[in-house]
């Protein structure tokens, strides 16, 4: 199976034995899946109802962030290092490069990777704040760089946070902003499962960081780190109450839906999904790669995450019950219709996905809007 068809996992022998609970849910996963292309309503609540093309184009979005003014979007192009602001109204303009990205080569080591996540300020308004976070590959390591926008054009380069051994397509790369204020970071374990639990690593974790680059008041560990054990993390959604949701890319086995604590452990490279080892902590929900998974980002709508699926081609919609801890009947929706699935956001004020489609070729991906009722 080949690194892009199933973009970072690999056979590793010894995988942990799963709860019952867990390999469960993930059958179920895989039997709820309807056919090519339909979109079925669950039970209760608001589901996607329409698809449309918002812009093509695109040579594979890799982040899609709104400005807090929720009238356009930076979106950022993996291998061609672009950044474009995307209007509400199908309009795009380029705005700028990230300047010292370096792609992925044939090598293992410093495969894929490219311009990943974006994050603009809070408080950007152009003028007094013109802060826009990206995180990127550059020569030697993954970044997180910081950048300005004036509303037109990008401009100036610091690194707020270097140092993040990159390897192979294990980069992690989601960056946003957390209602606390603080940017919130994922990275992979760089093909070097030890790192995903040695808390003095910036590898194989979700890292909780302020605007320069410091750990952020209140970390679990007194350093950079939120939370451990990761493999390949690339999703990250807040919900209404404020709770922390990730998506992960496994290896062979299973991929994960968790619901992140500070200072929680989730497994990786000792589990796999359900873990019986003590101390790590099991995913909320999981996905066999070869049936529906290979996760990639995360947005929540109407109380349910939605999570884009590269690999499986298509949207799941994974509704959190009353409980706030756990997630109801999974439903899948445009299975296969646009081919791969990576970028995904809610549009602001608004019962709206924006999702993009990944890998199809230079400038024949486009960025979908999901209307959701």
């Amino acid at each position: 199976m080949s690194r892009f068809a199933h973009s970072a996992h690999r056979v590793r022998p010894g995988v942990a034995a799963l709860t019952t609970a867990t390999a469960l849910l993930a059958v179920c996963a895989v039997q709820w899946a309807p056919s090519a292309g339909a979109a079925q309503a669950p039970a209760g609540g608001t589901a996607p109802s329409a698809v449309s093309t918002l812009s093509a184009g695109w040579s594979e979005p890799w982040g899609i962030s709104f400005l807090p003014d929720g009238k356009s979007a930076l979106v950022t192009e993996r291998h061609t290092h672009t950044v474009w602001l995307q209007g509400r109204d199908g309009s795009r303009k380029k705005v700028g490069t990230v300047p010292n990205t370096v792609n992925g080569t044939a090598s293992a080591g410093v495969g894929n990777g490219g311009l990943l996540g974006v994050a603009p300020s809070p408080t950007w308004n152009g003028t007094t704040d013109q802060d826009v976070f990206f995180v990127h590959t550059a020569a030697t390591d993954t970044r997180v760089a910081k950048m300005r926008f004036d509303g037109t054009s990008l401009s100036g380069y610091t690194v707020v946070l270097g140092g993040i051994k990159r390897g192979g397509d294990h980069n992690g790369g989601r960056i946003a902003f957390g209602p606390d204020g603080y940017l919130y970071v994922t990275t992979g374990e760089a093909r070097e499962g030890a790192l995903a639990q040695d808390r003095n690593s910036l590898n194989g974790k979700i890292l909780r960081i302020t605007r320069t680059g410091a750990a952020a008041p209140g970390n679990p560990f007194g350093n950079r780190v939120y939370s451990l054990g990761h493999r390949n993390p690339q999703g990250l959604a807040w919900d209404a109450r404020g709770r922390l949701w990730e998506s992960e890319i496994g290896a062979d086995t299973w991929d994960e839906l968790n619901l992140v604590q500070p200072g929680a452990n989730y497994g990786w490279p000792a589990c796999e999904g359900a873990c019986s080892t003590a101390g790590m902590t099991d995913p909320k929900a999981v996905w066999k790669p070869g049936e529906g998974g290979v996760p990639a980002q995360l947005a929540v709508v109407d109380n349910a995450v939605y999570a884009s699926t590269i690999r499986g081609a298509r949207l799941w919609r994974l509704p959190i019950n009353a409980d706030g801890k756990s997630v109801g009947k999974l439903t899948s929706f445009y299975s296969g219709a646009y081919g791969k699935l990576r970028a995904l956001v809610k549009v602001p004020g608004a019962n709206e996905l924006w999702l993009a489609t990944a890998r199809n070729g230079y400038q024949l991906d486009k960025i979908l809007k999901v209307t959701v009722r």
